[in-house]
């Protein structure tokens, strides 16, 4: 029979470590070809859209994950995982969780191959689940020192600091300025549904690694290009799907297409990453399309042998 999962079993499922390894497992699959992940498909609707993102890692499993645009204020994400064989559908998993979780632990990739090794303090800008998963799955790759956190609610950047205390285990304190909240920090993560910057290069440290997760299109962009122009290293985990967006993604334009890497091949040395401390490196998030169904089978398989 399938297994059905909502978000408290996929939260219990599913630990930080576990989270980033598959993803990293992802990205390599994906460069070596094992992974087919084409950009996504999107059906207009009346008033909003339907998204489709799908994957087959050959000769295992193949899948999809559907999401809206609608707004609803209790919409679901779905995401579905057929056995590559036989065509069964062996695990549907309902909710936000199990993306949000992904797409967090791309970033824990992201930081683990791009931030500097001694990287230990970071700085977040946003307080959503998004923002929550980047800072999970940055603790499970470096060993934070601090954490400080802006967004534009107090209440809500308070509740943040509260929670990495708690659950984290790592010190953290909420600013009053995404500024605050980024100076002279190792690593960045920005996670906001700002389409206008919210983050000035210029409070960048040297050395500095930055997570982008939010806007970064041509029309709507949580950071400019000045912090493009000032990145050495710039990778993103889809070029295919950065140069899919309508419009496209800012690094997927001249003069940054020539500079933007792809993170698979940064992961199998057959690219750089950051080659020296003071490089200011930036990751672009796109969320390779199949790696959702990627940790939904590893949950799985998990599950399986406990």
């Amino acid at each position: 029979m399938s297994l059905l999962l909502t978000d408290p079993e996929v939260a219990a499922a599913l630990d930080a470590p576990t989270t980033v390894t598959a993803m990293r497992d992802a990205l390599r699959a994906a460069y070596d070809g094992r992974l087919v992940a084409p950009p996504r498909a999107t059906a207009t609707l009346d008033g909003g859209r339907m998204v489709l993102t799908a994957g087959h890692l050959v000769g295992e499993w193949y899948g999809f994950r559907s999401y809206d645009t609608f707004g609803l204020p209790e919409g679901e994400q779905v995401v579905v995982l057929h056995d590559a064989r036989t065509g069964v559908v062996r695990a549907v998993a309902v909710g936000e969780e199990l993306g949000s979780r992904r797409t967090g632990g791309l970033g824990g990739v992201a930081i683990d191959a791009l931030a500097r090794p001694d990287a230990a303090t970071l700085g977040v800008v946003g307080s959503g689940r998004q923002a929550w998963t980047q800072v999970w799955a940055a603790a499970a790759v470096r060993p934070l020192r601090e954490v400080s956190v802006h967004s534009r609610s107090a209440a809500r950047r308070t509740a943040f600091a509260d929670r990495i205390r708690a659950e984290l285990g790592v010190p953290a304190r909420a600013v009053g300025s995404a500024a605050a909240a980024v100076a002279d920090r190792d690593i960045v993560v920005i996670a906001t549904t700002s389409t206008t910057p919210v983050v000035d290069a210029a409070d960048l440290a040297r050395g500095t690694h930055v997570n982008a997760v939010g806007f970064k299109q041509v029309d709507r962009h949580e950071f400019g290009p000045d912090l493009l122009d000032r990145a050495e290293v710039l990778a993103t985990d889809s070029p295919a799907q950065a140069v899919g967006y309508t419009p496209p993604m800012l690094a997927a334009l001249p003069p940054y297409a020539g500079r933007l890497r792809d993170l698979g091949a940064v992961l199998a040395g057959a690219v750089p990453g950051r080659t020296s401390a003071d490089q200011i490196s930036a990751f672009c998030s796109t969320g390779l399309a199949g790696t959702e169904v990627f940790l939904l089978d590893r949950m799985v398989r998990v599950a399986a042998t406990t």
